[in-house]
């Protein structure tokens, strides 16, 4: 229904209805069934390394059969936990697939994770194995006390993941019920641990529905998203929306991202639906866009709002407008500009199929301008069971019969809804969500700090940089030598994209309470920055490099 009403957003708004799904097995149920006979692409891997790997729909369903198999043998069961942490590697694909198959919980993770973060999913997801390569391999602690599975190479105290595709086919089948758990999202908050998302069944496979209704997707496109695993958005858009209209998912892996290398890999493909984060489109228009790929006729952006001006020179350049969406970790995208209808330049677009939207008040009355939030009567499949070791925090997301996302937008006189702001302080650093309070428990670390606001510092590539106002002990006077001690002790304690870029030396302000005025700080640096001025007492990482 929503392909065949691709175009008419009042007709597929109308029109969907979730289906009503018990027992339930995407990968055998919809994917198999898919796949039975089917050599049409599935999935198309481009390695700068390695080059290009084209997998069918049936090559696809053979492949996971056999990891499937493997798994079990390896004594993973229906429930059990299993850490993914590789790169765009085609072991990924088959691990959803055949975890599915049998009912096992992915739990994805970044290849960026410090060893700290990768201990931290361990336990708090009880994890049965992990599977990840030779250049994560040494931030696993060597006593974890699970299953370890080794893509591309063979070492001691490994199994080899080459080993699947050696095994046949004649894996037990699990009986998954819809609402079972298949997925395990950690995700940056702003309290001390972050948030660990449970998916379903149905949820993420079944709920990207709305997702590929907002890109666009159809059975004949060959669709690609530039992302990276372990992040909520490549199972948006690498996995389950393209997969759901019966596309072709392409992937060029690079170890960076070259926009001319980008772009080539875009004409010579034929790519015809392109979804891209903000940061990717300010590369894109930052060097030279040249002419339209061939072939490409759909382009999408999410992660958070692109910049207008970014849209005007894409669209000059190409003839095609960026159309923004809207979702969350926790849910699929539940707000999207849609193809054939009127953009808005700047809105995020309206309510997707599947989703009825408001806005909140304090008191959780509909308004105007507040919280973004998604009525539950009907329960939306797309969102998820909740926040799986933290049922505080899920009963203030869903209450009153709303899930409550924490986002702030208005809505205008023809129902498009437009981005105001966060209402926590995790903001967007080169897509990558950051959590203050992650950054600052790093920083207290060091001596000298006593104490530390992390704000966002606006960025042209990368959307902002987290900055660090800084309070030292006393009887330390502040200079770039501490500063420079202090940028590079953040440095190894953090993820790369995670790295403090600015210090600023500066007494906090701070409530009555003794509470940090963070609004205060950001709006400073937000001035600081238009007026392109820098502090006495600041310093940039970049100063030191």
């Amino acid at each position: 229904m929503l392909l065949g009403a691709r175009d008419d957003y009042e007709k597929a708004y109308a029109g969907f209805r979730w289906p009503d799904l018990t027992g339930f097995n995407w990968a055998r149920d919809w994917f198999d069934v898919y796949a039975q006979g089917n050599r049409k692409t599935a999935l198309w891997l481009r390695s700068e390394a390695s080059g290009d790997t084209r997998l069918s729909y049936e090559d696809m369903a053979d492949r996971s059969d056999r990891v499937a198999h493997f798994l079990q043998r390896q004594g993973i069961a229906a429930g059990d936990r299993i850490v993914v942490c590789l790169p765009n590697v085609l072991a990924i694909w088959e691990l959803i697939l055949a975890a599915i198959k049998i009912g096992a919980v992915i739990v994805p993770t970044t290849t960026l994770a410090t060893e700290s973060e990768i201990c931290d999913r361990l336990e708090r997801s009880a994890a049965r194995m992990v599977v990840t390569d030779e250049g994560t391999m040494s931030r696993f602690p060597a006593a974890a006390g699970v299953q370890k599975i080794l893509v591309g190479g063979e070492v001691g105290g490994w199994t080899p993941y080459r080993l699947a595709l050696e095994q046949s086919r004649a894996y037990r089948p699990a009986a998954t019920q819809a609402t079972d758990p298949f997925l395990l999202y950690f995700t940056s908050g702003t309290t001390a641990k972050s948030k660990l998302v449970l998916h379903t069944h149905q949820s993420y496979p079944v709920g990207h529905l709305s997702t590929m209704y907002w890109i666009g997707i159809r059975e004949s496109d060959i669709h690609q998203k530039i992302s990276s695993p372990g992040w909520a958005k490549h199972a948006w858009s690498c996995v389950f929306a393209p997969w759901n209209a019966g596309a072709t998912t392409f992937v060029h892996d690079a170890p960076r991202f070259k926009t001319p290398n980008a772009l080539r890999a875009l004409d010579d493909v034929r790519v015809t639906t392109l979804c891209a984060p903000p940061t990717v489109w300010r590369m894109l228009i930052r060097d030279e866009l040249g002419t339209r790929p061939r072939g490409l006729d759909a382009l999408a952006s999410a992660g958070e709002p692109l910049n207008p001006e970014v849209i005007e020179q894409v669209e000059k350049a190409w003839g095609l407008t960026i159309r923004d969406g809207y979702g969350q970790t926790e849910s699929t995208a539940m707000i999207g500009n849609s193809p054939g209808q009127a953009v808005k330049i700047g809105s995020m677009g309206r309510p997707l199929p599947g989703y009825a939207i408001g806005l909140l008040d304090l008191d959780d009355k509909e308004c105007g301008e507040g919280e973004i939030a998604v009525k539950l009567h009907p329960h939306p499949v797309g969102l998820m069971t909740g926040h799986m070791d933290d049922p505080d925090r899920t009963r203030a997301a869903m209450q009153n019969d709303y899930y409550h996302t924490g986002d702030q937008a208005m809505i205008d006189e023809d129902g498009y809804f437009h981005f105001v702001g966060r209402a926590d302080d995790v903001f967007k650093s080169s897509d990558y969500r950051i959590s203050p309070f992650e950054l600052e428990s790093a920083m207290m670390e060091h001596p000298l700090v006593a104490e530390v606001a992390i704000v966002p510092s606006s960025d042209p590539i990368r959307t902002a940089v987290p900055k660090a106002f800084v309070t030292i002990v006393a009887g330390v006077e502040p200079s770039e030598d501490v500063a420079r001690e202090i940028l590079f002790f953040a440095k190894q304690k953090l993820a790369a994209y995670q790295r403090v870029r600015k210090i600023e030396f500066h007494d906090l302000p701070k409530t009555v309470s003794g509470k940090i005025r963070r609004t205060e700080l950001r709006k400073m640096e937000a001035q600081r920055v238009k007026e392109g001025q820098r502090g006495e007492l600041e310093f940039w990482l970049g100063d030191f490099e």
